[in-house]
């Protein structure tokens, strides 16, 4: 076998895992913000939509409700925030970010007694915004596990490139987070109509099973997942 042709089949491995482990963890995250919305009638990922009922909250005088939202956002906001400081600071990054998350929704599902729902609340958007930290990349190309907004946009980008000619078709492992995501919030709106916050117990166990499942995954590829796009001297100066 060549070097290049060993390189090839390492590269498709790479990727062929990233897509497994992302599809995963969207499925996770979609079972998540299925429970989390019908528990709490508030998104606890879709932080455009919270702002923007913040804001109308906060217009029609319910200073309470906005507030709530504002402080989910933040909740968000910290929750990518300590996933990034989780996983850079240990060797098992996807692992311990994904036991995180299923600890604090195992927190979460403890959190039934109605003086606690806001806690149970902002506990669910902190595990949404840790979760993002697990995968950040897939071979250069950015993925989304709990908001399928941009990967949506980014596929219909690239069809319209493809339409235009341009015959790179990486675009289309986007559809693999939005299949993750739609199957999982099935499977949660299901979970939390048959059994209520215990189904939070159901979305801790998925999370804890998949983080298991990132030990048979080598170190070194889990960092690659979490590296940030490196981008050219003349790219960089254009953004800015």
């Amino acid at each position: 076998m060549t070097r290049q042709r060993r390189r090839s089949l390492i590269k498709i491995r790479r990727k062929a895992t990233g897509l497994v482990l992302a599809g995963s963890i969207a499925f996770l995250a979609g079972m998540t913000d299925a429970v989390g919305l019908v528990l709490s009638g508030d998104f606890v990922s879709f932080m455009t939509g919270n702002t923007t009922r913040a804001a109308i909250a906060l217009a029609a005088g319910d200073l309470r409700h906005g507030l709530v939202l504002l402080f989910a956002i933040l909740a968000f906001v910290a929750g990518n925030a300590l996933g990034v400081v989780l996983a850079r600071a240990v060797p098992r990054r996807t692992f311990v970010v994904l036991a995180s998350v299923s600890i604090t929704l195992a927190v979460a599902s403890m959190l039934s007694a109605p003086a606690m729902l806001l806690a149970q609340f902002y506990l669910i958007v902190l595990a949404m915004g840790m979760v993002n930290a697990a995968v950040e990349h897939i071979e250069g190309l950015p993925i989304g596990l709990t908001y399928v907004t941009g990967a949506l946009s980014r596929f219909g980008r690239g069809i319209g490139r493809f339409l235009m000619g341009d015959r790179d078709i990486a675009w289309t492992i986007q559809i693999v987070p939005w299949a993750g995501m739609l199957a999982g919030a099935v499977l949660g709106a299901v979970l939390v109509h048959q059994f209520g916050a215990e189904a939070l117990w159901f979305v801790s166990m998925v999370a804890l099973l998949v983080a298991i499942g990132t030990l048979f995954i080598p170190r070194p590829l889990q960092q690659r997942f979490g590296h940030r796009i490196a981008i050219a001297p003349a790219a960089r100066k254009v953004a800015r």
